[in-house]
């Protein structure tokens, strides 16, 4: 490991309880929104759903590690320093000495007559990670020493539907995580994450994949319109007779209210209201709420109304993950 990044992963070693497996970005945003063509400087930041996840669970006091590959370069070397700074495990992050860090551009509209504005409160993300250190990650990543002192350790292995849409290695990692014994009671989660831009012509390919790894997790969350897309339903009931393998299985709907199951248990769980000023990162804050709560020993009615909670504090502001930011009421 670059000598560099090893001073910053030895900043915190947290026995994590949750580790999130998947590609961390760097983020940059316009300073000023409005058309990205127009935009001349820009603030950067960190993201992606896996680090977002893993910055929610330590900002409320759930020790989380992050399994990832960045590249030897300054966006990575940052990267590992803004997750340790949140409390974030960063020990068996690995380093890439060719492969650049992934990264992506939010663009924010400004309801500016530009004719590519997006509009006021409306965002778009650009990502620039094809050929990246996250992209290769694979299942020999899972046989470093610092990531089985990880994985040994936790009571549950997070992943989302974004990870294997980046290489045919990243999805064999999928795969094999799920396949893991479960040792010492530990879950694994799968939030489906559908990102249409990511599987573009090879759709059919992405169904199969998500579908796939959903059936072998224990935990999964999805949305409407992703259940729609990969499992031809978003009617819970006929979702639950679909997809039975998890035993944990929680559906969100339009509104962010979410029908959740533990078994053949049911509960329906009204959203919060809240004036939204951004929706990106609302999904991961709600992950990070329901699997903290989760793993703390809540039910898992009372874990989704802390989903609701921390989803709540991403609506409300205009980063990518909660971070440090104040629970909301």
């Amino acid at each position: 490991m670059h000598k560099v990044f090893e001073q910053v992963t030895l900043l915190i070693v947290n026995s994590a309880k949750v580790a999130s497996v998947g590609e961390a970005l760097t983020v940059l945003v316009p300073r000023v929104p409005g058309a990205l063509e127009s935009s001349e400087t820009f603030v950067r930041s960190v993201g992606g759903a896996e680090l977002n996840v893993a910055v929610g669970l330590a900002s409320r006091g759930v020790p989380a590690a992050l399994l990832t590959r960045v590249g030897d370069d300054g966006f990575g070397r940052h990267l590992v320093a803004e997750a340790a700074e949140h409390g974030v495990d960063v020990s068996a992050v690995e380093i890439d000495p060719v492969r650049p860090t992934g990264l992506y551009v939010k663009e924010v509209g400004a309801g500016s007559p530009h004719p590519f504005d997006l509009g006021a409160a409306r965002s778009r993300m650009h990502y620039y990670r094809a050929g990246s250190a996250g992209s290769a990650l694979s299942p020999a990543y899972l046989r470093r020493p610092e990531v089985r002192a990880v994985l040994d350790a936790v009571e549950l292995v997070h992943l989302t539907g974004i990870t294997p849409a980046l290489s045919a290695s990243a999805y064999e990692l999928c795969l094999a995580v799920m396949a893991e014994p479960r040792v010492g009671g530990r879950r694994v989660s799968f939030d489906l994450n559908w990102r249409p831009a990511l599987w573009a012509g090879r759709e059919a390919e992405g169904v199969r994949a998500l579908d796939t790894l959903s059936r072998a997790a224990d935990v999964v969350l999805l949305g409407v319109s992703e259940a729609r897309t990969v499992f031809g339903t978003d009617d819970p009931a006929e979702l639950r007779a679909e997809l039975r393998e998890p035993r944990i299985l929680v559906l969100k709907n339009d509104e962010n209210a979410a029908t959740a199951f533990d078994g053949e248990t049911r509960f329906d769980v009204p959203a919060l209201t809240v004036d939204v000023v951004e929706a990106i990162g609302a999904g991961d804050a709600f992950a990070a709420g329901f699997l903290g709560a989760l793993v703390s020993g809540r039910d898992v009615r009372t874990a989704v109304e802390e989903a609701h909670r921390l989803a709540v504090v991403a609506l409300s502001s205009h980063g990518d993950h909660v971070g440090a930011a104040p629970t909301a009421p």
